[in-house]
């Protein structure tokens, strides 16, 4: 079962900046393309519709960039992304949470060190990625895992967000979703089993 809520926004919803010049105030009105779309769900592993749908809208021509936080695989990292129908770009973790039992990862210091290290190397570049304007959509799967384990700052994606470039649509998955982010998202969907 889906629920989902969203903030529809009029098209008198503008921010309006006011450029003083020559004692003329012109007024520029800039609307917001984006959205950011939050997908909740109890357990994870719940996100596959999401999957599908970004390898859908790349096949109808649109930009999408689909980042795996916690999931890896053989040659996989930024520099090993896997490209689909030409627009899709799909990047795992190069040494990911997912490859390896919770108790191992807490064992050997070494391992842990090169997961946070692969994580943070992919948030870096989901960073740049938010700020190029380039992506009609850029997918955050399972985002707030990297949160929780505090491998990225929660204020750090916040700041990220606010400051991202205008046009493209972020959808964000994840089970323990921080409030501050809720109230930033247009739509909110819960997944239900």
């Amino acid at each position: 079962m889906v629920i989902s809520s969203s903030h529809n926004y009029s098209k008198s919803n503008f921010d309006v900046i006011d450029i003083n010049t020559a004692k003329e105030i012109n007024v520029k009105k800039f609307t917001q393309n984006g959205q950011i779309q939050i997908y909740q769900s109890s357990y994870r592993g719940s996100y596959p519709s999401i999957i599908r749908d970004s390898l859908r809208n790349a096949a109808l021509g649109r930009k999408v960039l689909l980042i795996q936080f916690m999931k890896g695989g053989v040659k996989q990292g930024v520099n090993n992304a896997v490209s689909l129908c030409g627009n899709l770009t799909w990047i795992r973790s190069s040494h990911s949470f997912d490859q390896y039992n919770s108790e191992s990862i807490e064992n050997n210091k070494d391992l842990k060190k090169s997961i946070h290290e692969s994580t943070l190397e992919l948030w870096n570049f989901c960073k740049k990625e938010l700020q190029s304007g380039e992506n009609d959509q850029i997918i955050l799967d399972e985002i707030f895992l990297a949160i929780e384990m505090k491998i990225i700052e929660k204020d750090d994606l916040i700041s990220t967000l606010e400051n991202r470039f205008i046009s493209g649509d972020v959808i964000l998955t994840g089970t323990d979703i921080p409030k501050d982010l809720l109230l930033m998202a247009n739509q909110i969907t819960e997944l239900r089993s």
